[in-house]
């Protein structure tokens, strides 16, 4: 049997994915039990222990979600899913740099005959509107997606969406594994990924948290990562509508952190100007830290503004491609 790319969020013991329960061997656990995780009828399975928790529901919730599903169906951010998905491509062609074998379990055998499988973690993926896309990129590239975020009503969209296209692990055929990208959405904790050690090829980090040392982690030698952030100026004139002082994105700030484990690559900025209905803009409202950090009567007022007339604005967006240093 290879070597499994899960492990149990409770004792770390390797994680045996299923249709129905998957179920880790217990061999790391003290007591030597096993801890079973059942998959949902949606399709994912919730890999997040009650003392990871920090609140009863984290994450986004069912309204923001709803929200971002309205928006970005629209098109507003398909530059910024682009650029991603180009970068990605990129880097994936130049697989053979990835010097460590990487196998899991849940991936039929038939895929290593001409290259190691190519595992990806899409870590904060919401309701999937990236993590679709990445999977439309080709399966030539990605074996094995594995979609995690810690807001369970995002991963129950997210899986609905998969199961329907029959993207999910447990619906492909052996004979189809070679030719298709297998999702697995995981209810997880960035900070305590249930994966294998340099288990993944590549990260794909899309305004979620940035945990150098976790991402580090689970990455293969020279593992490449890919941050997408809000550049200087995103959406500035509606900030300047809600607020009475604008504080500036600062995006570089994390890389400092970054660098004793990943070395930089490239840096790309994407823009794209945006005309706004009301609803629209009530959709980015909602879906963004606008929707609770504004106050309730200038987000009204603007609101009702855009009413009467569209409103106009720019998203300004920074992707930071990186490679994990060889000796981490």
């Amino acid at each position: 049997m290879l070597v499994s790319l899960f492990i149990c969020p409770l004792c770390q013991s390797p994680l045996q994915p299923a249709a129905d329960t998957w179920r880790c061997d217990g061999s790391l656990n003290p007591k030597q039990t096993t801890h079973p995780f059942d998959v949902a009828r949606q399709g994912y399975v919730n890999l997040l222990p009650v003392q990871q928790k920090k609140s009863k529901a984290p994450g986004d919730s069912q309204q923001s979600i709803e929200a971002r599903k309205r928006f970005l169906a629209a098109g507003h951010y398909e530059p910024l899913q682009t650029v991603i998905c180009q970068q990605m491509e990129q880097l994936l062609a130049q697989n053979e740099v990835i010097s460590e074998p990487i196998t899991a379990s849940i991936t039929s055998s038939a895929n290593a005959q001409d290259k190691n499988p190519v595992n990806w973690l899409d870590i904060g993926c919401g309701e999937g509107y990236y993590t679709q896309a990445m999977v439309q990129m080709g399966s030539d590239s990605i074996t094995t997606l594995i979609a995690a975020d810690i807001s369970k009503p995002a991963l129950v969209e997210l899986a609905k969406v998969s199961k329907a296209a029959s993207q999910l692990w447990y619906q492909q055929h052996k004979d189809e594994a070679e030719k298709t990208t297998v999702i697995y959405p995981l209810v997880t904790s960035a900070a305590h990924l249930p994966l294998r050690a340099h288990s993944v090829t590549g990260i794909s980090s899309i305004f979620s948290p940035i945990l150098p040392e976790a991402f580090a982690k689970v990455l293969a030698d020279k593992g490449f990562l890919i941050i997408a952030k809000p550049d200087v100026g995103h959406l500035a004139t509606m900030r300047d509508a809600l607020f009475d002082s604008v504080r500036e994105h600062d995006s570089d700030k994390f890389l400092q952190e970054l660098a004793p484990y990943f070395t930089l690559i490239e840096t790309h900025r994407v823009s794209t100007e945006m005309t706004l209905s009301a609803s629209d803009l009530a959709d980015l409202l909602t879906m963004t830290p606008y929707a609770y950090r504004a106050r309730s009567e200038k987000r009204q007022a603007l609101l009702a503004a855009v009413e009467q007339q569209a409103f106009s604005t720019e998203a300004k967006f920074v992707v930071y491609v990186l490679q994990k240093s060889s000796d981490k």
